[in-house]
């Protein structure tokens, strides 16, 4: 039985001096997880800081359990301690959701075995470390699909999408991590494991206590496990780049192909001129998507399922890629579309992905920069645009907006390079882009969570009631607040 050791607040709070032997915890870790596997001092430099390097801290340690089982004694140990645990995946969170300074880290990356595919059933149970990349390839060897998909999905982790409910590009056919998502395997913050690990489709046996942790950011408690939705493999894409005269001909474009494709459409991403142009800055052997530059640029991608619309024709040709053709084409001689380019192989497709996917190298090239992950209803994004342009440039003139979107799903990645480097209009740049997503009905927060970054919007933006919800819930599951403390709640 572990018992309650001596004095560890004041040694997690100058965690950088402390060694094995000066520190009990430390100590003690090692003993439950191997000595190699706890990590400090400059071993712990590679989780010590977020993608973006903007933030830097000191863990206590950083431990490296292998199995549920030993992530319960861990957590175990630091509940009775009341010492702060900050769970860990691919660390490619953009909210300083993973900030540990003197905390315990616990990384998931060694828990990445995926347990079982199960092709009947069409689900795959997999570990928290299991990197989203792998996943798609296991789910490829059964002609399936795990649909969720982004940027990061080289690095990024089961663990961590399932914890900020990430979305990506496909949520416009599959939806969020939360609908792709069966069943969890749970450690609470009293150290119990829960198994929620069911493969069903329905179970009304009371609260659904998967939805409350999905999306959570580890607060409530570390995710190990899950039973996820793996969907049919499309038989063949038709990707294009499509040029429109504005944000509102595009969503009527989408609701046209939705029509036309019985609603096939997995991607339809929104880029504007001045992020075209960023891009060919940032990568100079690139190619323009056009040979006009146009304001409004959209990426669409249509999946077959059926053999009819994926096997080739006698000459070559593929029935969904002609098909997504003859809409666009439609749609240009109405004057709906200004321009279109359908990709006819995959190196055609992967350039154009290539484009969207680059959106975060893109919006570092210059310093600083302003932005927000932001989604109001799909058919107010043009609204969105038209406020959030007026409102910054009255704040900072000279600001370039490079903003791109999932244009079907309302999501709005909101950047920015302000002219001026004064920090206040910074804020208040951010503060203008909220009150506007308010005043339409949307939200401050879609897909990258909440973390530190958005806890000033959470208390200025979020109803008081649901807010009030959130507290007492923490409280019941976490009493010594000790899970990812002072992440997604803010403070009363």
């Amino acid at each position: 039985m572990i018992g309650q050791l001596p004095d560890l607040h004041r040694c997690s709070m100058i965690s950088a001096m402390c060694t094995f032997s000066e520190n009990p915890v430390v100590e003690r870790l090692s003993h439950i997880v191997g000595a190699r596997y706890v990590l400090t001092g400059a071993d712990a430099n590679p989780w010590s800081h977020d993608w973006s390097g903007t933030i830097t801290w000191t863990p206590l340690a950083v431990v490296r359990p292998a199995n549920t089982r030993v992530v319960s004694k861990i957590v175990k140990l630091a509940n009775l301690n009341k010492l702060p645990v900050v769970p860990v995946s691919g660390n490619t969170g953009l909210t300083k959701g993973t900030t540990a300074e003197g905390a315990i880290m616990v990384s998931l990356d060694r828990m990445s075995a995926i347990r079982d595919i199960r092709p009947d059933g069409r689900t795959a149970v997999v570990e928290a470390g299991v990197i989203l990349s792998r996943l798609h390839e296991a789910a490829a060897e059964h002609d399936l699909i795990f649909p969720l998909t982004f940027g990061a999905r080289g690095s990024a982790m089961i663990g961590g999408a399932i914890s900020t409910n990430a979305g990506g590009s496909n949520v416009l056919r599959y939806g969020n991590t939360r609908d792709l998502c069966l069943g969890l395997e749970v450690v609470l913050p009293n150290g119990e494991i829960m198994n929620l690990m069911s493969a069903l489709h329905k179970d009304n046996s009371g609260y659904d206590l998967r939805h409350l942790l999905i999306g959570a950011e580890g607060t409530l408690g570390i995710i190990t496990a899950a039973v996820l939705k793996l969907r049919p493999k499309p038989k063949a894409y038709a990707t294009a780049m499509v040029a429109v005269a504005s944000v509102d001909q595009a969503v009527h474009l989408l609701n046209r192909l939705q029509s036309e494709t019985g609603g096939a459409v997995e991607a339809f991403e929104y880029m504007p001129r001045s992020f075209i142009e960023a891009h060919l800055k940032r990568f100079p052997e690139a190619r323009a998507p056009f040979d006009d530059m146009y304001d409004v640029n959209i990426l669409v991608e249509v999946g077959a399922l059926a053999p009819r619309d994926a096997m080739p024709n006698p000459d070559g040709s593929i029935p969904i890629t002609m098909h997504l053709e003859t809409v666009l084409a439609g749609s240009f001689e109405k004057g709906d579309v200004l321009d279109a380019v359908v990709a006819q192989n995959d190196t055609q497709r992967a350039e154009m992905w290539a484009r969207r996917e680059a959106a975060a190298e893109v919006s570092r090239l210059r310093d600083p920069i302003v932005d927000n992950d932001i989604a109001v209803p799909v058919d107010k994004m043009q609204a969105l645009l038209e406020r959030i342009n007026k409102r910054t440039q009255a704040l900072d003139p000279g600001m370039q907006n490079i903003s791109v979107a999932h244009l079907g799903d309302g999501n709005l990645h909101f950047a920015g390079w302000p002219e001026t480097l004064d920090p206040e209009i910074h804020r208040a740049i951010q503060d203008a882009v909220e009150e506007e997503v308010i005043a339409l009905g949307g939200s401050f927060s879609a897909e990258h969570g909440i973390g530190l970054s958005k806890l000033p919007a959470m208390s200025r933006r979020k109803d008081p009631a649901a807010l009030a919800a959130m507290r007492a819930i923490k409280q019941a599951l976490d009493p010594n607040n000790i899970m990812n403390p002072g992440k997604v709640i803010p403070a009363l």
